[in-house]
């Protein structure tokens, strides 16, 4: 097997926090990206997270699996570095460790590396062709652990009526806005209650 999963999937250096070792595969860590379009993100998710990705260890080290362009592992460090003030959240799954068993966890990376590569997706579609953050996590979680985390919603159940959101989504889509197509938030996946909260920073 080449490598370890990416989207956010992230692994965490060892030197670079006292508690480094709490950190397990498959938590699920989030920031506020400084990207263009982080700001149209967190106002039509009504959340201040837009990015988030999958931690894996790899040796003695930690990385994030995640979208930036292309679908990546990024040391942990540059990925918190990336962050505004560089704040993060880690989530990870209630009863991981009975749930996310090697086999599982192995089971997540085949599906990870499948998606490897892939170009970020700016249209937020559904299929394969191009992948964003969040949906790399929930592709991750759902294929390869058969758990799905967050609530599966669509472009119109967001709050697209502000001036920023509406005139990214003009850049993105012109006058042809997708409302029907189906999305996966990093708020969504935030909030699930399946989740419980690892670390803040």
């Amino acid at each position: 097997m080449k490598s370890i999963l990416c989207c956010a999937l992230f692994f965490v250096l060892e030197s670079c926090h006292s508690s480094t070792k709490a950190y397990k595969n498959g938590d699920i860590i989030f920031q506020i990206s400084l990207s263009a379009q982080s700001k149209a993100i967190q106002l039509a998710t009504q959340s201040q997270y837009s990015h988030c990705g999958i931690i894996y260890q790899k040796g003695k080290e930690y990385f994030v699996f995640e979208v930036v362009q292309p679908v990546k592992l990024t040391p942990l460090k540059e990925w918190i570095a990336r962050g505004k003030n560089q704040h993060y959240v880690i989530k990870r799954l209630k009863n991981a460790q009975s749930i996310l068993t090697p086999k599982v966890l192995v089971s997540m990376q085949k599906e990870g590396e499948k998606l490897r590569g892939k170009k970020y997706d700016i249209y937020f579609g559904w299929d394969d062709q191009r992948i964003y953050c969040s949906e790399l996590v929930w592709k991750i979680y759902k294929r390869g652990a058969n758990i799905e985390i967050g609530k599966l919603q669509r472009l119109r159940d967001f709050d697209i009526d502000h001036k920023v959101v509406r005139k990214k989504l003009k850049e993105r889509y012109g006058d042809r806005i997708l409302l029907s197509e189906k999305v996966i938030s990093p708020a969504s996946i935030f909030e699930d209650s399946q989740l419980i909260e690892v670390e803040r920073n």
